[in-house]
């Protein structure tokens, strides 16, 4: 996620840099094209390419507020999952009987677990040592890790419900919990599969790249430094909106602008080891950059 305070123009730039080039070589050629004899008799009125131009803006208006929505989106769902954590952890701490210490332990690092797995799966890295190692103690082995993870909470709160003696009300809820973040993940998982139609995109570089072609037939041809700034700045501030929408479209990518599902790991770690008692709290480190993730 990309910290407020700190911000890498150059990051955005690197994103665009062929687009810049080719619409400065585009802007250029068609503005020379313009200045010749039989090229010079055509004139467009400028209702034409401002009519193009409107519609090109409603098309990135819908398509940055649709980005944008699955951005949020992911990010209200880690939000859930955070709250989620907290209180799964909180019930079991209340509901079982003093002294179970090491139960209510399973469940805390579990759960810590399943965070980092979870964001490392939508990522699609390999797991951390942190994870690797407790499904190798436990011999949890899985297409879907933070599923089974979820299964090892279930059955356990089964095994609990009888030999501690949960009351059916106490069971239910933290059924509801696990139900919870089984949703959550369902979520995520639906946002990183769901891709953004690539038609769409394509059909706003035709309009753009039409819209530089028809510019410079509306303009006054006596003034060629001018007709080829504007019909290079113009479709170079529609590709530098769409470039933003673009990014955020794909929250789970493993980049800067993602979703900061490690450091909202981190965050519910420190918490639950607080909430049980642990005396050996990791501590978040100082982020130097201009994101975290």
């Amino acid at each position: 996620m990309l910290l407020n305070k700190r911000i890498s123009i150059l990051y955005f730039l690197r994103g665009i840099q062929s687009q810049v080039l080719f619409i400065g070589i585009f802007a250029v050629a068609i503005g020379l094209l313009d200045m010749l004899p039989w090229f010079r008799k055509i004139s467009l009125p400028l209702n034409i390419p401002a009519l193009l131009g409107t519609a090109v803006s409603l098309l990135l208006a819908f398509r940055t507020s649709q980005s944008y929505e699955r951005w949020w989106e992911a990010r209200t769902v880690w939000g859930a999952i955070v709250n989620d954590s907290r209180s799964f952890v909180r019930l079991i701490i209340q509901f079982l009987p003093t002294g179970e210490d090491k139960i209510i332990k399973d469940f805390a690092e579990r759960q810590i677990i399943w965070t980092y797995a979870l964001g490392e799966s939508l990522r699609k890295q390999p797991f951390s040592e942190k994870v690797q190692q407790y499904l190798k103690e436990h011999n949890i082995s899985a297409v879907n890790i933070p599923n089974a993870l979820l299964d090892a909470h279930s059955r356990q709160l089964k095994e609990i419900a009888v030999s501690k003696g949960l009351t059916d009300f106490q069971q239910m809820q933290l059924n509801d919990m696990i139900t919870r973040l089984c949703d959550s993940m369902g979520k995520c998982e639906r946002l990183k599969n769901t891709v953004f139609p690539r038609s769409y995109s394509v059909l706003v570089h035709i309009l753009i790249y039409v819209f530089a072609a028809i510019l410079p037939f509306g303009l006054d041809d006596s003034q060629l430094l001018v007709e080829i700034g504007v019909t290079f700045l113009i479709p170079i501030v529609f590709i530098m909106i769409e470039k933003t929408s673009i990014i955020m479209q794909d929250p789970f990518e493993n980049r800067p602008v993602d979703t900061p599902m490690t450091s909202l790991a981190q965050t519910i770690e420190i918490n639950i080891r607080q909430m049980i008692g642990e005396q050996n709290i990791p501590s978040k480190k100082e982020n130097t950059l201009y994101y975290e993730m």
